[in-house]
């Protein structure tokens, strides 16, 4: 990875004007305008996420057009916080939070919920092929205790004296690993970013440390941004109007500390991760994308080893002909988007596990946009299907996760889901409904982990329903005054409740899931 960073470094001088090659934000108010094909020139693409701006023209659909009469109220709406621009280079600075403050009201107790974030996000293009962006967040966080409970469960694995393992500390979904934070809260930081650099109008060349996500829908059971931001070089290629191939190539983490180490800390055991992603597009309203991604392994506990070099081949099927279920374990599948006609879109994906037909998922799902003739109302509807042991390899060390969390949907596997999600905003206001359903069947939670357990297994259903109500002040980083209420019932073995309202204020870049 760092050979790719400094091959685009020295590359910079070469290039004498300004250009646009960074990457979109993740977060689902930036995805739900993308895929907004409402407009007559909206084409379906190859929904692999995040998208470059050179290529998406979604700019013009952020930009402010009202009429400001202040500095501070134009910055305030429509600008970053910070922003220099010269003949050769543009710069912005924003600062990020999450201030919220809420209560579980089926909680007995006096426990308060709070999300305390605090960081910046820097963004740059610099002469004419080069961008780079990265952001910071330092977190305190007190979350309902269905949600901690799930987050403790996953945490660091440290090897013990009776030759197991022993579980501390937490891993948040979409942020990475925590200490403890008065008691009953955690205190986490991370930071992400990438640079893009496009040495040819058909080639886009980006590294950096960020997440990815594949699909059109709320979930993607391919690949998510649920788990953790990974290192990564991915590398796209325009090979022909209807032809596209994107390359992926990651480092993963298990958090499973290894029995010694000459360092302070024992280090992580770690595993490669390719992803080779082919996209034909017969029509503009029709995608239709091969998917294979692979986890690689690199060694164990005692051992560390070098990556297959097959890890590099670009081929798909080779390394799933060519080696065995101790070395790698795969996904083999297809993303569909299909634009029927303006203002609807059908999706959906495939996906088999190790090519087997005992592993299995898959999605169908629709987005509708401006219903009534009302702009910026958007209803989504999407069932999810995933069998038990997807994503499970007969090596757990295998298993397709990341810092613990599974590279897909954050239930991971034996569950069916039923989706309903609808957002609209006229004059900044903006309301946000979504409703889900799940349906499982001898589930756990833990299957993923790099290490076997003895759990206790679950079949029922949960169902969650939430309503945020809004005002969007700055669509360029979703900068947003809002309040929330979310209520989950789980039914298994006994019937739980968590019904939680919050108030705050939010820069919403990055993804938390919690509705599960």
């Amino acid at each position: 990875m760092k050979k790719f960073t400094a091959i685009l470094l020295i590359l910079i001088p070469f290039f004498h004007a300004m250009g646009q090659q960074n990457t979109l934000l993740l977060h689902s108010f930036f995805k739900d305008c993308l895929l907004d094909n409402s407009e007559k020139n909206s084409s379906v693409g190859s929904s692999f996420f995040p998208k470059f701006e050179s290529e998406t023209g979604i700019n013009s659909r952020l930009k402010d057009s009202s009429l400001q009469y202040y500095d501070v109220t134009e910055t305030l709406f429509k600008k970053h916080l910070f922003e220099a621009k010269g003949q050769n280079y543009y710069l912005t600075i924003s600062p990020v939070i999450d201030l919220a403050k809420g209560k579980d009201l089926s909680d007995t107790s006096e426990r308060k919920l709070f999300q305390n974030t605090r960081g910046f996000f820097i963004e740059g293009d610099l002469f004419k092929n080069f961008s780079f962006s990265t952001y910071l967040f330092e977190n305190q966080s007190r979350f309902a205790r269905y949600e901690s409970d799930y987050y403790s469960s996953v945490g660091e694995l440290y090897p013990n004296s009776s030759e197991g393992y022993t579980t501390q500390n937490a891993v948040i979904p979409g942020s990475g690993r925590t200490k403890p934070f008065k008691e009953t809260g955690f205190d986490y930081a991370y930071a992400t970013g990438n640079i893009v650099y496009k040495p040819h109008r058909s080639i886009l060349l980006s590294t950096g440390n960020t997440s990815h996500f594949i699909g059109d829908g709320h979930r993607s059971i391919l690949l998510s941004d649920n788990s953790a931001p990974a290192p990564f070089f991915r590398g796209t290629f325009q090979l022909s109007p209807k032809w596209k191939f994107d390359y992926l190539r990651m480092r993963l983490v298990n958090l499973l500390r290894k029995p010694a180490s000459s360092s302070v800390e024992s280090y992580y055991e770690t595993k490669g991760y390719s992803v080779n992603y082919l996209s034909y597009l017969p029509s503009p309203k029709l995608c239709i994308s091969f998917f294979e991604g692979i986890v690689w392994s690199r060694g164990d506990s005692i051992l560390s080893k070098k990556v297959h070099p097959l890890f590099y081949n670009p081929i798909p099927l080779v390394a799933n002909l060519s080696l065995s279920e101790k070395e790698i374990y795969s996904i083999i599948g297809l993303n569909l988007s299909y634009s029927l006609v303006p203002k609807h879109r059908f999706y959906g994906q495939f996906a088999l596990g190790n090519l087997d037909a005992k592993q299995i998922a898959y999605q169908i799902g629709y987005r509708g946009y401006n219903y009534f003739g009302w702009k910026n109302f958007m209803v989504q509807l999407e069932y999810n299907s995933v069998s038990k042991n997807m994503y499970s390899s007969s090596n757990p060390r295998l298993n397709y996760s990341h810092y613990n969390l599974p590279l897909t949907h954050s239930k991971s596997s034996s569950f069916q889901e039923f989706i309903l999600r609808s957002n609209f905003e006229r004059k900044r206001f903006y309301i946000d409904i979504k409703s889900i359903v799940y349906l499982v069947k001898d589930y756990s939670s833990l299957d993923l982990l790099a290490v076997q357990k003895i759990v206790t297994r679950e079949t029922g259903s949960i169902f969650l329903q939430k309503m945020e109500l809004g005002y969007r002040f700055n669509k360029k980083m979703n900068l947003t005054i809002f309040s929330s209420l979310q209520f989950r019932t789980e039914i298994f073995s006994e019937k739980q409740h968590s019904n939680q309202i919050f108030i705050g204020i939010r820069t919403g870049i990055t993804n938390h899931y919690n509705d599960f």
